[in-house]
């Protein structure tokens, strides 16, 4: 399992209080909302929409959020104007992340993402200096490992499985995520996650420790409005994952 599957992990079984599952929700609603106006309202047409969609649903934003975001793409003007940016860095130990953004301001938002790496031990680097240790997949996590997933999995060109005691998680091409998710929802399995990510090509292994440090720079900077999304090249034992979920 990566990083970024154990970090989903964490959060979902840790939970989030009132105040921050609502900031989740309005980001997620906001991502609808810009897909929705840029590619249309139709999720059929429109892969970057279904991929919002199915991202507020597994965070369980509730679909009469949704529904009403979506009426909202087709008869409301003022949903706004957002840009797409990308931030690159580096956290503790030096780990390699990037940072997902939309903003209806650039400057507030390159000054927030730069204060929060330097006030966590990172720093910001310039474009391509850690992308390239990313690909993007398309990803379904599970919170139980049984072969009949497996072999759904293995029968759809899975390109790569791996599981621990907190489950399986399953990566494929992001061209093929729309037919896997919509197979993956309609079986009688619990898909906890699905998604379309940035995952390392290499990890570098933290102790307990050093993800602490790291965990409260990615927290803070998920915590910021104009953030979507964070990734991060790290890995941690499934031991230490274990310790880190009950502290």
């Amino acid at each position: 399992m990566s990083g970024h599957s154990k970090w989903s992990t964490i959060k979902r079984k840790k939970g989030a209080n009132d105040a921050k599952r609502g900031k989740l929700f309005a980001k997620l609603i906001r991502a609808i909302e810009v897909a929705g106006k840029t590619g249309g309202a139709d999720p059929n047409n429109n892969a970057s929409l279904y991929q919002a969609i199915s991202k507020a649903k597994s965070n369980s934003v509730p679909n009469s959020n949704i529904e009403n975001a979506l009426k909202r793409i087709s008869g409301d003007s003022s949903i706004g104007v957002y840009d797409e940016i990308t931030y690159e860095g580096y956290g503790p130990s030096g780990v390699a992340i990037l940072v997902e953004c939309l903003t209806d301001n650039k400057n507030r938002t390159s000054s927030d993402v730069k204060a929060t790496f330097n006030k966590y031990d990172g720093s910001t680097g310039s474009p391509g200096s850690v992308n390239y240790l990313f690909a993007r997949k398309a990803i379904f996590q599970f919170d139980e490992y049984k072969e009949d997933i497996i072999d759904i999995a293995i029968d759809n060109n899975c390109v790569d499985i791996q599981e621990n005691e907190n489950g399986v998680t399953f990566e494929f091409n992001p061209s093929e995520f729309q037919k896997i998710d919509e197979l993956f929802r309609s079986s009688e399995f619990n898909l906890v996650n699905s998604e379309i990510a940035y995952l390392p090509s290499t990890s570098i292994n933290l102790d307990l420790n050093a993800f602490n440090k790291l965990s409260k720079l990615i927290e803070a900077l998920e915590d910021l409005d104009d953030v979507q999304n964070v990734y991060a090249n790290f890995d941690i034992d499934n031991k230490l994952l274990e310790e880190a979920i009950t502290q």
